[in-house]
């Protein structure tokens, strides 16, 4: 108990902040639809009327619930990013590790080939494909996914090279250990905390690109709501001296300072117990 305590009270202010945003939309993301008063879709009052009772966030630019449709955005859009992170890591962690161990033509082959797809701007990538592809939700998740396993594969690889000419790997082959069981007991219990931060800072990325996506009208299509093109549909409320399109934008920034938050204060305390063991 005394443990715990003291681990909580070394917890900054700012990673207690970040930590409660975080379980503030997770609580969203898989709660909002059965909160929501009206369905996504549901025209129930005059576009752009003020809050009134019964509607606390006012309507939209077709007279749909304000609030109902935040709901529904915040599963649709955590839900696509943080779908889009698992698939980059799934792909990116593994082949990086591969690499990494294996060496040689395999390292080269795969390491060219994912400083091709980066020298491409992502969201240039990003919008051929969609506009070749459609914009359907898993072509969504998938194109997303595809092009961040490449910062995925070259943080995955880094990490472990160094993780792979330490001491105790070394002697793990000189018993005659296998790969398997040098990624599973060697590589991946070292190479964990990198990558955990890393997936905070690449959902927090990945979260904002698929709102700006929806802004331009290539990400999530109607009927789905989600907030990044919930700012672009509300967005001619901004002249008229309208709230609308910031409730999604305020929704977008509290998940990304969240997450930023939480993030920091992770990476600052592996940083202390680091220079501590030092």
């Amino acid at each position: 108990m005394t443990a715990l305590t003291s681990r909580a009270a070394s917890v900054p202010l700012t990673g207690w902040i970040g930590m409660a945003l975080i379980a503030l939309n997770l609580f969203l993301f898989l709660f909002g639809p059965m909160l929501a008063p009206y369905g996504q879709e549901d025209i129930v009052g005059v576009p752009f009327d003020p809050p009134q009772p019964g509607h606390p966030l006012g309507f939209d630019q077709n007279g749909r619930d304000m609030l109902s449709r935040l709901l529904y955005g915040a599963q649709t859009s955590i839900g696509i990013s943080l779908a889009a992170v698992c698939l980059s890591f799934a792909i990116g962690v593994p082949l990086g590790i591969l690499a990494a161990i294996r060496g040689g033509w395999l390292d080269l082959v795969l390491s060219r080939l994912v400083d091709t797809v980066m020298s491409i701007p992502v969201l240039i990538s990003a919008l051929v494909v969609l506009q070749a592809l459609g914009s359907s939700l898993p072509v969504l998740i998938v194109t997303i996914a595809c092009l961040d396993s490449t910062r995925v594969f070259r943080l995955a690889r880094l990490v472990a090279q160094g993780i792979n000419v330490m001491e105790y790997a070394e002697v793990a082959r000189l018993r005659g250990e296998g790969l398997a069981w040098m990624i599973r007991r060697e590589i991946l219990p070292n190479v964990l905390p990198p990558l955990v931060a890393e997936f905070g800072m690449r959902f927090c990325f990945t979260f904002l690109f698929v709102a700006g996506l929806s802004f331009l009208g290539l990400g999530v299509q109607p009927p789905f709501a989600d907030w990044g093109g919930m700012v672009r549909d509300n967005q001619q409320g901004i002249l008229y001296g309208l709230y609308a399109p910031l409730f999604p934008a305020a929704a977008i920034a509290l998940v990304t300072i969240g997450v930023n938050l939480t993030v920091d204060w992770m990476l600052s305390g592996r940083t202390t117990v680091q220079g501590d063991n030092r």
